[in-house]
């Protein structure tokens, strides 16, 4: 049997897994069959809006976009190879993780969608870290709840459901308010040991706000906590028409715990098991670090979320990474044009990061800082992109190309510090993923040198979130032998794949912490540039 009626028959006897995934400006769908390959593909565009100065996604929209991308996988499946779908093995759906969405007892959305994008939480923020000793950044969802209690809106005591975009979805298609525990760690923190909401926090919570006279105690508003592997309900013929307006996918397909978008990120890239970790760098950069205990103490640096498993990640996120190395790029491209010579942009991007290689370990005294916008990691509400030597620094193109690479890690760099030198964290292996690695080794060695661990970067990436989704709804369905998801991964998913390592020299480490420490101590000359520069 070719591979074509292969998947013919993987599809026509619901063998085949369906994950979607919301993100910030695609919701994508990957049809997966029984070896977890990508048999199919669907994508729907949209984007969010500024609405009372408040970042939304219209109700309506969701369901939109959830309809058409799933029009756009049945449209792909059929041209692929002229079938319709029916039935399924499992689905599952994820998310931007984060946010607010509350529900009152009619099943009424109370406001518009607040997403993760919304820094409008910092008094909120700051109380409940002091109250918990622990960190609550300001996207999750707990913190966005009790900012509306501070701010006294009217909506709260009407609250009867608070959800993630990822619950709300799941929600609607199966009737079950239920949270995969990626997901349910960026509403409110995590007990590891009991794989549940924190019982003494959510006490602490109550106690909190007991003045306000609410009805409601926020464990009973919160979804169920379900992990990876748990079966979270199923599709409901409400919800098969909610997917697909033909009425061609039948209800009763089972659907694993909705997750939220870093958790299958993890999936995606094979980093669930304890020691591992991935990067994803593009527009901004975030280390996810699985860890093997609670860190010692409260560090505003770092989130702590979970993988789809339960087990305790670090999260070091910065919000700028490439923008300013890709403009500085793009004026290199215009430079050349002006003498006519004209060349392909993933030529150019090739050249010039190649080129970075050559340049001194320690970026020969050069500094930069990529702030196109403000950076929590170092202490910046607003940022200005900024390059500076001295008259004795070796200003050379090899040297400036390293040093807007190295910069492009900086922030995230100090995060990673914090775990590695301070809680003598333990790393075995980083994988990359994300636009910094295209170019073959550039990055990985920039990384490495960066973490002072070996960078991994896979030949075949997969579909990114929409494929972990869909691996987690394959892990529910297909799992027989009840493996763990790190080794169901392994066994499994992973078996055949090909990475390419790259390991940090001495020289390379000892590069980048002279070039950490001039970044750190010229942070005020980014602070000059911000205060005077308007």
């Amino acid at each position: 049997m070719d591979q074509n009626s292969k998947v013919i028959n993987c599809i026509q006897n619901g063998m085949a897994s369906l994950g979607i995934e919301f993100g910030s400006t695609r919701i994508k769908a990957v049809l997966i069959d029984e070896k977890h390959n990508p048999i199919g593909i669907g994508s729907y565009e949209w984007k969010n809006k500024l609405v009372d100065e408040i970042w939304t996604y219209d109700e309506e929209d969701i369901w939109k976009g959830l309809s058409g991308c799933y029009m756009d996988l049945a449209k792909d499946v059929q041209n692929q190879y002229g079938i319709t779908i029916h039935k399924l093995a499992g689905i599952g759906f994820s998310a931007m993780m984060h946010g607010y969405l509350p529900f009152d007892e009619k099943d009424n959305l109370l406001v518009p969608f607040r997403t993760w994008r919304n820094n409008m939480t910092g008094e909120a923020c700051k109380k409940l870290i002091s109250l918990f000793q622990y960190n609550i950044p300001q996207r999750w969802s707990i913190a966005h709840l009790y900012q509306a209690i501070l701010n006294n809106e009217k909506h709260v005591k009407d609250i009867c459901f608070l959800t993630t975009l990822a619950g709300y979805v799941h929600w609607k298609l199966t009737g079950k308010k239920v949270l995969g525990i990626g997901d349910a760690s960026g509403v409110f923190p995590i007990d590891i040991e009991k794989k549940n909401y924190h019982a003494k926090m959510l006490k602490q919570f109550d106690d909190l706000i007991a003045d306000k006279g609410y009805t409601w105690k926020l464990e009973d508003v919160l979804p169920k906590v379900l992990a990876a592997g748990d079966n979270a309900g199923y599709l409901t013929e409400a919800g098969a028409k909610l997917m697909d307006a033909s009425g061609n996918l039948e209800a009763g397909i089972p659907i694993c715990p909705p997750e939220g978008d870093a958790g299958t990120g993890m999936v995606a890239t094979n980093t669930v098991a304890k020691k591992t970790g991935n990067v994803s760098a593009g527009t901004s950069v975030f280390a996810m670090i699985v860890l093997e205990k609670e860190l010692s103490k409260v560090y505003e640096e770092l989130d702590m979320v979970t993988t789809p498993s339960g087990d305790l990640v670090a999260m070091a996120h910065s919000n700028n990474c490439t923008t300013d190395l890709n403009d500085w790029i793009q004026l290199f491209k215009q430079s050349m044009e002006a003498f006519g010579v004209s060349i392909d942009n993933d030529k150019l991007f090739e050249v010039l990061y190649n080129k970075a290689l050559e340049g001194d370990a320690d970026c020969g005294g050069l500094l930069s800082y990529c702030y196109h916008s403000g950076e929590h990691m170092t202490g910046f509400t607003e940022g200005r992109p900024l390059f500076v030597r001295t008259p004795n620094s070796q200003f050379n193109l090899a040297n400036f190309m390293r040093v807007h690479l190295y910069t492009s890690l900086g922030a995230m760099k100090i995060g990673l510090d914090l775990l590695m030198k301070q809680e003598k964290v333990k790393i075995d292996q980083i994988l990359g993923h994300g636009g910094l690695f295209k170019t073959k080794t550039v990055g990985q060695k920039i990384l490495a040198a960066a973490a002072g661990v070996p960078v991994s970067v896979m030949e075949t990436a997969g579909e990114g979130g929409a494929w972990g989704i869909a691996i987690l709804a394959a892990y529910m369905a297909h799992n027989e032998k009840k493996e763990s998801l790190s080794k169901y991964l392994n066994t499994e998913v992973f078996a055949d794949s090909v990475f390419d390592e790259v390991k940090p020299t001495i020289e390379e480490i000892e590069g980048f912490e002279k070039f950490i420490e001039r970044y750190k101590e010229g942070l005020e000359i980014e602070r000059a540039a911000v205060n005077h520069m308007q």
